[in-house]
């Protein structure tokens, strides 16, 4: 019964992944492809965009597939968290709900991969499982790599809010070049109550 459960729940972590993993790649699925999604890697703080879309796609198909059908554990797993990890991250100033466009779905994936990376694919997998040491040198490796990605991130984010604040404050603030003439110009076309009014 808990071979089963997990081949469940390895067929339906995996198979999400791999599709998100070919959007990027290939464009199928109602994706972007690569080059669309570079743009929206660059956007966010992940730059150089077409290496990292490269990256994430990689991670995506190729973890949902080892995910899916057991091999290599943990490598497939592993690399579905640390790529959803950066994913939430992602969505974090939209706040926890999907329907706001926050990092519920990310941040789910990322908790499910991990659990299915702690407790081991089940009897009903294919191929063998990585060597215990390579195992967790392909954990520690991957939450590195996925470390400084948030961090990239983060920092992209913080700087937006402060250039957005910046740029609300220049908005907001009268202009100090503005002349007398300017103020008499506005005056002059204010309208005047009238009895009506």
């Amino acid at each position: 019964m808990r071979s089963l459960v997990l081949l469940c729940g390895r067929l339906v972590v995996g198979a999400y992944l791999a599709i998100h993993g070919a959007q990027k790649l290939f464009g199928v699925f109602g994706g972007r492809g690569i080059e669309g999604t570079a743009a929206g890697f660059e956007r966010q703080g992940l730059t150089p965009g077409k290496p990292m879309a490269i990256t994430a796609g990689v991670c995506e198909l190729g973890g949902g597939v080892l995910t899916a059908t057991g091999a290599a554990h943990p490598l497939g797993p592993v690399a579905v968290a640390g790529t959803m990890a950066v994913a939430a991250s992602v969505h974090r100033p939209q706040g926890p709900l999907a329907a706001k466009g926050g990092f519920e779905l990310p941040l789910t994936n990322c908790v499910a991969a991990a659990v299915l990376a702690a407790t081991g694919p089940g009897r009903l997998a294919l191929g063998r499982r990585l060597h215990p040491a390579l195992g967790a040198l392909t954990a520690v490796g991957a939450a590195g790599i996925a470390g400084v990605l948030v961090s990239k991130v983060l920092k992209a984010q913080a700087l937006a809010q402060v250039e957005a604040r910046q740029g609300v404050q220049s908005t907001s603030q009268p202009s100090a070049t503005s002349s007398g003439s300017d103020k008499a110009q506005a005056a002059s076309v204010t309208p005047t109550p009238t009895a009506a009014g």
